[in-house]
């Protein structure tokens, strides 16, 4: 845990980054180090982003066993500085949690209208990060992303590369790290059931390896939704998964004139078939391109066409002074609409 000296220096250091127009304040309390952080340092952190407006937004401690209790840590902190929320990419992971997104979503439901509690989710039932010894047991298959020291073993299933080596899948990880995974953990049920909750945006939580096996949420997330999800699965209607995309997250994050097709606002656009869109990444080829996205424009220029980038590359920066109105100025939803 950090010492008082040292979260002063942190909150220096967060103070600059807010003045030069970060959004706000972001955890990995999952993560080393951001494991080691008590609940009292980032709340100190987060009562720096109050005095800019700016919002918490977080990778939470626990989503397994301890997924509840995780929820009211983020929640707690959330009032605690009176910051809006983001819980990023909610999940339940391993076998004995699958389900309990039928005791989360309707503790953040109830949260939310108390405090403002955003959240979003990737459309797959696995999960990508650093390859951890740590994380096998509650996954049911691991898939090596990428690997520094065997790069071959990109796209390989770890348990089969452990047998080819005669090792224990520990003894494997060791051999392989630092490396990337892919870990299958998660309940399909549960992922439609945080997909088709009111408040979730879309989001594709993709981590580019170059020369790796990327999770395929890299290239496929958005067309999933569209295609499997809204037409094909129909869980919810076309323009709900076009909201959970596009303005719900410029509401949630404060951007101005984004997210929404209106005169003077920027014309960040996808022309696509609904009929056919549809993602074709996969875990064998996760960077295939995906069907039905006939053209794209980033800040009005072209940037997608005919089946290819154009070269265009006219995105920017969004800072702070992008903002449309000042994000500790939400407030809770009243039952009837979102934020």
């Amino acid at each position: 845990p950090a010492t008082d000296a040292e979260i002063a220096q942190m909150g220096e250091i967060l103070d600059e980054a807010l003045s030069d127009g970060a959004l706000g304040l972001s955890t990995g309390l999952f993560y080393p180090l951001g494991i080691k952080a008590k609940t009292s340092e980032v709340i100190e952190l987060a009562k720096v982003a109050h005095r800019h407006a700016a919002m918490y937004v977080t990778h939470m401690r626990n989503e397994a066993e301890d997924v509840m209790t995780s929820l009211e840590e983020t929640f707690e902190i959330g009032r605690a500085a009176d910051l809006p929320v983001v819980v990023s990419h909610h999940k339940v992971a391993g076998k004995r949690q699958h389900g309990r997104t039928a005791e989360t979503l309707p503790f953040i439901d109830a949260s939310r209208r108390k405090q403002p509690i955003a959240l979003d989710v990737y459309p797959y039932a696995a999960a990508s990060t650093m390859l951890a010894a740590g994380r096998l047991a509650i996954a049911d298959r691991v898939l090596v992303t990428y690997s520094t020291p065997v790069p071959e073993a990109a796209g390989r299933d770890l348990h089969e590369l452990a047998a080819e080596w005669g090792v224990t899948p520990e003894a494997a990880v060791d051999r392989l790290t630092p490396a990337g995974a892919v870990y299958f953990m998660m309940a399909e049920d549960d992922v439609e059931r945080i997909l088709a909750f009111e408040g979730s945006m879309v989001g594709s939580d993709g981590i580019q390896s170059d020369g790796g096996k990327p999770h395929p949420r890299l290239w496929g997330t958005f067309p999933r939704v569209l295609g499997h999800y809204a037409r094909d699965r129909r869980l919810f209607p076309l323009e709900t998964a076009v909201h959970k995309m596009t303005a719900l997250t410029a509401d949630n994050f404060g951007l101005k004139d984004r997210g929404r097709l209106r005169v003077g606002g920027y014309a960040d656009l996808t022309l696509f078939d609904p009929e056919t869109v549809i993602d074709r990444a996969t875990y064998e080829d996760p960077e295939a391109h995906a069907a039905g996205i006939l053209q794209v424009w980033v800040n009005g220029e072209a940037v997608w066409r005919d089946g290819k980038a154009t070269g265009a590359r006219p995105g920017r920066a969004l800072r702070r002074q992008d903002l449309s109105k000042p994000l500790g100025a939400w407030r809770p939803i009243d039952g009837k609409a979102g934020f």
